[in-house]
């Protein structure tokens, strides 16, 4: 549905539809009430994007984050943000939770503020319910989405080649002799998927079945590092080992690292993002950089292109980066 099709339904011209949806006086009252009533019967949403490149644009982006408080998410939001400044446009933060239906109503709120676009931290695991909530703003708007992936006209995303980053540093644990491998995350976002599938075709091209996996989910919705901390210290008392531990995130790694310093074993230990808390650990932990300064400046990029009318690259790849620190050398 597109003010073509509204202006049909209505009996209106084009150039009246527009009117209406920019609060024009020049339309009547009776045209501007069936307009109206054909949108409201249609659940249209009105091209803002269309409607800010005629007013010379709104000049604001709505930015949408899963949990600002999240150390990664905030990094990101960070980098976009000043980019976007930078670039003379403003910012929208709708941080959306955990939850699908929340980010569909977010999404519905960022369009209704009249946002030129909308660039997302992360996605979900690719769901019908997630793919048709961005397809219904992608209707309306760009979405470019950074470390995420989601398959749908008008959307864009820069993302890091997590799964190859783990399967490769899998395939180096194994070499240097560490068959028993432990992996411990804690979402299953777009993101934790590949880094889980990463972990598990690593084992599986050395020959390892599933039920050599350690695989551990660890709840890090309140306390990360204590979640992992607890999480790790009950899986030690039911007598199971490990030679070396992958973690999908510093968080659960600095929380595994004091379970098993607290009984004195002492393995290779990874985290992902490199963030602070891996700096500050003691010893201090090797992880896996994803880029994310490097992602958010090519999703902005992305966005700028397309809202100038240059051609934009749907998909962007970039590689991971081990960050080598204490507890793990190659």
């Amino acid at each position: 549905m597109n003010i073509y099709d509204i202006a049909s339904k209505a009996g209106v011209s084009v150039a009246t539809v527009s009117r209406v949806l920019n609060n024009s006086p020049r339309v009547s009252q009776k045209s501007k009430e069936k307009v109206q009533r054909i949108m409201d019967e249609e659940g249209y949403v009105p091209n803002i994007f269309a409607r800010g490149l005629s007013l010379n644009s709104v000049k604001s982006i709505g930015i949408l984050c899963p949990v600002i408080s999240d150390i990664n998410h905030a990094a990101a939001v960070s980098h976009i943000e000043r980019l976007l400044r930078t670039n003379g446009f403003d910012t929208i933060l709708a941080s959306t939770g955990s939850y699908e239906e929340d980010k569909s109503k977010y999404l519905d709120f960022l369009l209704a503020k009249r946002v030129d676009a909308i660039l997302c931290v992360g996605s979900g695991s690719g769901d019908a319910k997630e793919r048709a909530s961005f397809e219904r703003a992608a209707g309306q708007v760009p979405v470019v989405v950074v470390n995420g992936m989601v398959k749908a006209k008008n959307v864009y995303c820069a993302l890091c080649d997590e799964e190859g980053a783990v399967l490769s540093l899998v395939e180096e644990l194994l070499r240097k002799g560490y068959r028993s491998i432990a992996y411990f995350y804690d979402t299953e976002t777009y993101s934790g998927l590949q880094k889980l599938s990463g972990y598990r075709k690593g084992l599986a091209q050395a020959g390892l079945g599933a039920d050599q996996r350690i695989e551990l989910k660890i709840d890090t919705e309140t306390n990360g590092i204590d979640a992992s901390f607890n999480q790790t210290n009950t899986i030690l008392d039911t007598g199971k080992s490990f030679s070396a531990l992958i973690a999908a995130d510093d968080i659960i790694a600095v929380g595994a690292q004091k379970a098993l310093k607290k009984r004195a074993i002492s393995i290779p230990i990874i985290g992902f993002n490199n963030s602070r808390f891996a700096q500050c650990a003691d010893p201090e932990i090797s992880s896996i950089d994803t880029m994310i300064e490097s992602l958010c400046t090519i999703a902005v990029q992305q966005l700028l292109d397309v809202l100038q009318g240059r051609p934009a690259p749907e998909r962007v790849l970039i590689s991971a980066s081990l960050v080598q620190r204490e507890s793990f050398i190659l």
